[in-house]
């Protein structure tokens, strides 16, 4: 490869590494073509990209950044997902692609600043989609008021249950 191709894949990753709220690494050895082509097209459609580079043009690009901290995970064969969106979308993308191949594997990852472990990867995968939880807490937080309000109104209408048992009591004697 070309010295200017490869400052370009460089300063494309470290852009890809600084705007990504999730980046997950995985071994691909044994994968082939067609497969990593389904699971770019998989990905692409929930808003995630999957690249496969160089380790030594990744450990270029991700001086300065969050990535940095993955260093040890780059041996081998490797191949990255990354997302600006949703991050439990491409961990569970690529999760269900690891279940169905077992020569790919997920090494680790990186949520924000954290460094995430393969398994950290399948518990994020396994979380209820993210409009999932937010129409959860959207529920949570509308009970309260309803709540409140049910208790204010039964008061009165307690008072009006009474004054009409009195009412039919004496309509009675």
């Amino acid at each position: 490869m070309e010295r200017t191709k490869k400052e370009q894949v460089v300063a494309a990753l470290r852009r890809r590494f600084n705007e990504s709220q999730a980046i997950i690494v995985a071994d691909f050895k044994g994968i082939n073509m067609e497969q990593l082509t389904a699971l770019r097209v998989k990905l692409r459609a929930v808003g995630s990209e999957f690249q496969v580079a160089k380790n030594t043009l990744v450990k270029l690009a991700a001086q300065d950044t969050p990535m940095a901290r993955l260093d040890e995970l780059m041996v081998g064969n490797n191949a990255l997902g990354s997302t600006s969106g949703d991050p439990a979308t491409l961990a569970k993308a690529l999760s269900d692609f690891a279940k169905g191949n077992d020569k790919f594997a997920i090494k680790g990852g990186l949520l924000g600043d954290k460094v995430l472990t393969p398994a950290q990867i399948t518990a994020l995968a396994n979380l209820p989609s993210r409009e999932i939880l937010l129409g959860t807490l959207l529920g949570a937080l509308n009970a309260v008021p309803t709540n409140f309000v049910r208790v204010l109104a039964a008061v009165p209408q307690k008072l009006v249950y009474g004054l009409a048992a009195i009412r039919d009591q004496k309509e009675a004697a």
